[in-house]
C-alpha cells in the first residue's frame, strides 16, 4: 500500500440483466435470479418460458408490489427467436442470465459476445448416482427414485444414469423396478399422485422416442416408458428404467428430461467413478456408500459443481453457489454469496490523502 493513497474497493451493480427463465421450475428459477439483481441495484427484463405464462403474472405481480423503483423490473413475453433474440442482441443489456438448453446456450452466448455482454448460463446434465457395494440399498433405492421421477424427470438435477456395482445390481434393481411400478401417476393436485404429467404434448413425443431409442440401442426396458390413458386431460408416461445400459449409448450421454432412467453396472468403485465423470456434462452427481474414505474420495474427483452424499442428486439450497462444469454451466455461479460475482461489478479507486495544488 502506498503510503498517502487510500485505497476504496466496492461493487457496484452491472447495470441491466435480461433474465431468460426455464419452464421447468417456472417461479422458483426466475426467482433465484431476479431477488439478488434486484438486492443489488441491477435492472431486471425477464423474458419468461411461453410454456408457463400464468405463473410469471403471478410473480410479476408480487414484485410489483414491493417498494422498489420503478421500471427496476420489467416481464416481457413472446416467443425466444423473436423476443429473446432481440435482448441477447441488445447493446443495451448488460449482463444474460439463461437457464435452459446447450443449443440455445451456444446460440446465446454467439449473439451475446458481439457486444462483449456478460453472461451466466445453466445448461444440459447427465447426472449420475453412483451405488456401490457397501450402500443401503433401501435408501439407494429412495433416493433413485425420488431423483429420477420427481417432477417427472423434468430436472437439470434428475437421476438419469444409476451407476451400480455388480455385487449389489440384482438386489438393487428388484427393489428399483418394483418401486418403478408402484409409483402413483397422476393429476399433480391429488393428494395420492407421485408423479403428474409431463409438461407438453411435445415433451412426451420426445420421452416416447427416447423410449424406442433406447431399446433399439440394445437397452432393456424393464418398466414403464408408456404413454398413460387417464380420465382427466394430461401428457402421462409411466416412469421407465432401463437395464442392460453402457455409457456410450445416447441415452446415457445425450439429456431427456423425461421420466427415465438407466442402470449402469460397474465392477470396482473406481470404475463408477469414471463411468460418472465419462460425460460432456458436469452438473450434480451423487453416491450411496456407509465408507467414509470413499464418500470422501468421490466428494474430491466427482467432476461436477454439486455433489451429495447419501442424498439425492436432485435438490438445492439457495444460500450456497449452484452450477455446473463442462457443457452444464458457463460463468459465474448462481446463488448465495456467489450471486455478487454475476449482478454486480467491482470498482477500485485510488484517493491521495494530500491536498491537491
Amino acid at each position: 500500500m502506498r503510503e498517502g493513497v487510500e485505497i476504496d474497493v466496492r461493487r457496484e451493480p452491472v447495470g441491466t440483466v435480461a433474465i431468460i427463465s426455464p419452464w421447468n421450475f417456472p417461479t422458483a428459477t426466475a426467482s433465484w435470479k431476479i431477488a439478488p439483481a434486484l438486492c443489488y441495484g441491477t435492472a431486471v427484463v425477464w423474458k419468461t418460458a411461453n410454456l408457463t405464462p400464468a405463473s410469471a403474472v403471478a410473480l410479476a405481480e408480487i414484485i410489483d408490489r414491493q417498494d422498489i423503483p420503478k421500471g427496476l423490473f420489467s416481464l416481457v413475453m413472446g416467443a425466444g427467436g423473436s423476443i429473446g433474440q432481440k435482448l441477447v442482441e441488445s447493446a443495451k443489456i448488460d449482463a444474460i442470465s439463461f437457464t435452459g438448453s446447450v443449443p440455445v446456450g451456444r446460440g446465446i452466448a454467439s449473439a451475446a459476445v458481439q457486444n462483449f455482454t456478460k453472461i451466466q448460463m445453466e445448461m444440459g446434465s447427465k447426472n449420475a448416482l453412483a451405488v456401490l457395494d457397501d450402500a443401503d440399498l433401501d435408501l439407494a433405492v429412495s433416493l433413485a427414485l425420488g431423483g429420477a421421477f420427481g417432477g417427472s424427470g423434468q430436472k437439470c438435477t434428475a437421476s438419469s444414469r444409476l451407476v451400480v456395482q455388480a455385487s449389489v445390481h440384482d438386489a438393487f434393481v428388484d427393489k428399483l423396478v418394483a418401486g418403478a411400478r408402484a409409483m402413483t401417476v397422476g393429476h399433480a393436485l391429488d393428494s395420492a399422485t407421485q408423479m403428474g404429467p409431463v409438461v407438453s404434448a411435445q415433451q412426451l413425443a420426445e420421452n416416447l422416442a427416447y423410449v424406442e431409442l433406447g431399446t433399439s440401442e440394445g437397452a432393456e426396458l424393464a418398466c414403464g416408458g408408456q404413454r398413460l390413458d387417464l380420465p382427466h386431460e394430461g401428457f402421462y408416461m409411466s416412469p421407465g428404467v432401463f437395464l442392460n445400459s453402457h455409457n456410450d449409448m445416447r441415452i446415457n450421454r445425450e439429456e431427456m428430461f423425461a421420466p427415465l432412467t438407466s442402470v449402469i453396472k460397474v465392477d470396482s468403485y473406481d470404475e463408477a467413478l469414471s463411468v460418472v465423470n465419462e460425460t460432456s456434462f458436469g452438473l450434480t452427481s451423487g453416491v450411496v456408500t456407509q465408507n467414509l474414505a470413499r464418500a470422501t474420495h468421490f466428494r474430491r474427483n466427482a467432476r461436477t459443481g454439486v455433489v451429495t452424499v447419501n442424498l439425492p442428486t436432485a435438490g438445492t439450497d439457495y444460500h450456497v453457489p449452484f452450477g455446473g462444469r463442462g457443457d452444464s454451466s458457463y460463468g459465474p455461479r448462481e446463488q448465495g454469496k456467489a450471486a455478487a460475482e454475476f449482478y454486480t461489478t467491482v470498482k477500485t479507486a485510488y484517493i491521495s490523502a494530500g491536498t491537491p495544488g
